[in-house]
C-alpha cells in the first residue's frame, strides 16, 4: 500500500478542518473521483479504494457529486475483465 503525504498550510488546515472534520478522507474521495472522471481507475478500482462492499454504495457515491457511471461497452468490458482477474486469480 501507498501512503501520500499532503502538506498545508496551519491556516488552510484549520479551515478545511471547520468544514470537514475528516481531510483524509475528503482527500481521498477527491482523487478517486477526478480519477474516475479522467478514467485513470475503473468502477471497481473506485470502490476497492474508497471501501465500499457493493456496487451500489458506489453508484450513490458518483450519484451525489454528479460522476455518473461510464456505461459505454469499452468501460463494461473493462470492468467485467478485472472483475474476472479478482475472482479468478490462476
Amino acid at each position: 500500500m501507498t501512503h501520500i503525504t499532503l502538506r498545508l498550510p496551519e491556516d488552510i488546515a484549520h479551515g478545511l478542518q471547520a468544514k470537514w472534520s475528516n481531510i483524509s478522507r475528503v482527500a481521498l474521495e477527491s482523487l478517486a473521483l477526478e480519477a474516475y472522471r479522467s478514467e485513470a481507475l475503473t468502477t471497481s478500482q473506485v470502490r476497492r479504494l474508497l471501501g465500499f462492499e457493493t456496487r451500489y454504495e458506489l453508484d450513490g457515491f458518483l450519484k451525489q457529486h454528479g460522476a455518473y457511471l461510464n456505461c459505454t461497452p469499452e468501460g463494461v468490458e473493462r470492468d467485467a475483465q478485472i472483475s474476472r482477474q479478482f475472482s479468478n486469480p490462476h
